[in-house]
């Protein structure tokens, strides 16, 4: 691979979200600015919401790292759960043993009371669900009414979605209207600027313990506008326009370097065209040319009869 190549300590361009290479970008310090207030207010809901490769992953992961000495986690990666497993992986992640004995009424009383107890400890129970786009509608409802458990002063649940934009559908049907009222906080995670682009790869290379720039300015400016600013793409992207760099033995990826790895990459827009369509577009206009020029040669020999 190129690490060597490039002086590098560590690959850094790795699809696996990493909070050792979360960039601070101004959106992803609102939205963690936001988790964190609704999260201290004890708001039962809280939905984040980001396109398919925007980070909302390692924005759930960073929120694990920073928690608060009085949160008790609960992670939720794959919520493709029916409603009574749901429970028990809720139930798991508190620290309570499955049991096969246990009927779907006793869970819940169970469930009930860890959340009575944790709350006498002063403990703040939080479930962070990833891919919440993914959860299926019977679920959904039945995470809805896990928080209505409560005491006289708050909630005993708080919940935090990480989803897809395809959440938001859903949850405007009329059938998830009072789940939908519960949602206190919600916040929309923008994609990358061009400039913000530049300055996510160059902390990630420099992360990596880069020591020079290993993009051209018009490569970065071809990552920002083929990745449309989605972060999973501009790693792909740029991890390719490296190993492309590498085999030609340059100090730097160019433009050439990343319009080519755009060619092989899925869900880039707007594809790039192959080089026979650069071939066609440089002929064109020379053709047109002896074309007028063929023409205004025909119409002298005219004039001169």
């Amino acid at each position: 691979m190129y690490q060597r190549h490039f002086q590098l300590n560590q690959m850094p361009f790795g699809l696996t979200p990493d909070t050792a290479f979360f960039v601070p970008l101004q959106q992803h310090q609102e939205v963690l600015a936001v988790l964190k207030t609704a999260l201290a207010a004890g708001e039962g809901f809280i939905k984040i919401t980001g396109e398919v490769g925007s980070g909302k992953t390692l924005l759930c992961r960073k929120l694990l790292q920073q928690a608060d000495a009085d949160w008790q986690l609960a992670y939720l990666p794959d919520p493709y759960l029916t409603p009574l497993e749901l429970r028990w992986a809720l139930a798991m992640e508190l620290g309570l043993k499955h049991s096969a004995n246990i009927d779907a009424p006793q869970l819940l009383q169970l469930l009930q009371r860890q959340l009575l107890l944790l709350a006498a400890q002063g403990k703040k129970t939080i479930v962070l669900i990833d891919e919440a786009q993914a959860l299926p509608d019977d679920t959904l409802e039945a995470l809805r009414l896990l928080t209505n458990l409560e005491t006289q002063q708050r909630k005993l649940l708080q919940v935090v979605l990480f989803a897809q934009p395809e959440l938001d559908k859903k949850l405007a049907t009329y059938r998830f209207r009072q789940l939908r009222q519960r949602i206190t906080f919600s916040s929309r995670l923008a994609l990358l600027s061009r400039s913000q682009v530049a300055a996510y790869l160059q902390q990630r290379l420099a992360q990596a313990g880069a020591r020079q720039a290993l993009f051209s300015r018009a490569a970065l400016g071809l990552l920002s506008r083929y990745s449309r600013g989605i972060p999973r793409l501009v790693n792909i992207l740029a991890h390719k326009a490296l190993l492309l760099a590498f085999g030609e033995g340059k100090a730097a990826a160019g433009y050439q370097h990343v319009r080519l790895a755009a060619l092989d990459t899925e869900d880039v827009q707007p594809k790039p065209r192959s080089w026979w369509w650069y071939g066609v577009g440089l002929l064109l206009p020379v053709l047109a040319g002896y074309a007028v020029a063929a023409n205004s040669s025909w119409l002298q020999r005219l004039a001169a009869l």
